[in-house]
């Protein structure tokens, strides 16, 4: 199921114009029906893309400390105060497809918090793909963490940080899965991919159906310079703020048997499993390229006083 997310129709209908060099120039000034056609489509999509983010309830609901929400227009702000964190998740689960929101982060000192937005499966044995952003004391940049699970095995962290202030204004974040690769992505510009590498006896998240959920909790034990910086108490409540909420992908009801959905999805034909979405075109590896030379401050597949011998995705990754 399709939900909500007409930019990256858009975006793959601009790729096979400039794939099959076809101008809009050229549109433009040919008469052929296919023309038109591709033309009256562009156009289609791009008005749609301008109202195509979802309202907070119609994809997502409390499922922790409800009265921690509050809603400012089509904004919903969470809070972390002295009694409680909170947290949303969505109400149906996916299987491949993108997920984008905007979130603005907590404002000030946010030493000791942690926003977090992610999807996840359930169980032991469960996959998941991880933003948390750890707060940070007043004038000191926030720091990204990723992070990947699969079949209930993390320790895939990188951090970074980021190129401007997520604290100032909205910013979209993003998680594109299918079965080539995960990609986390900030205003659209890859930081991270997590590529399929089953070839390489390798096991890839491609099996389970996740939900989108998002929290924001106490963790001075460890987010902020390891845990060395407290949670100042005196500043909270502590506020993220989340608008546009777009998902896009197989949605797996739960009244269908887990194997059906897993057949399904992975047949679907879906917009994320066409050849171009398979990996990075080349502006993006040139992107992906900047953030890690210019803003990874941590790599797991570089801490070898955690991991001895290098982990063996680490040897393969392009990236």
């Amino acid at each position: 199921m399709l939900v909500y997310h007409y930019k990256t129709t858009l975006t793959l209908t601009l790729l096979f114009f400039i794939q099959h060099n076809i101008s809009f120039s050229t549109l433009m000034a040919s008469s052929s029906s296919s023309s038109y056609i591709a033309l009256a489509l562009f156009l289609s999509l791009f008005f749609f893309s301008a109202n195509a983010t979802a309202k907070f309830d119609d994809l997502f609901q409390p499922y922790w400390a409800a009265d921690h929400f509050s809603f400012d227009g089509d904004a919903v702000n969470m809070k972390l105060d002295n009694f409680s964190g909170a947290g949303f998740l969505s109400k149906s689960k996916y299987m491949f497809g993108k997920v984008n929101i905007q979130i603005k982060l907590v404002e000030g000192d946010s030493a000791g918090t942690v926003t977090a937005f992610y999807m996840s499966s359930d169980g032991p044995k469960h996959h998941e793909f991880d933003f948390e952003f750890l707060g940070n004391t007043t004038g000191e940049p926030y720091l990204v963490q990723t992070n990947v699970y699969v079949n209930g095995v993390g320790n895939r962290e990188q951090r970074l940080n980021l190129w401007f202030d997520p604290t100032k204004d909205f910013h979209t974040y993003s998680i594109l899965w299918n079965q080539r690769q995960v990609v986390f992505l900030v205003d659209e510009t890859p930081i991270r991919v997590h590529t399929n590498l089953e070839h390489k006896g390798i096991p890839f998240p491609k099996d389970q159906a996740m939900g989108v959920y998002s929290s924001i909790w106490n963790a001075d034990d460890w987010a902020t310079q390891g845990g060395r910086v407290k949670t100042d108490w005196t500043h909270a409540p502590f506020v993220a703020s989340y608008r546009a909420f777009e998902i896009d992908g197989c949605e797996c009801p739960v009244t269908t048997a887990v194997s059906d959905n897993v057949k399904r999805c992975a047949n679907a034909g879906g917009w994320w499993d066409q050849p171009v979405m398979s990996e990075l075109n080349m502006h993006q590896s040139h992107q992906l390229i900047w953030v890690r030379a210019n803003h990874m401050i941590y790599d797991y597949c570089s801490d070898t006083a955690r991991f001895p011998s290098v982990p063996l995705e680490c040897e393969h990754h392009r990236h």
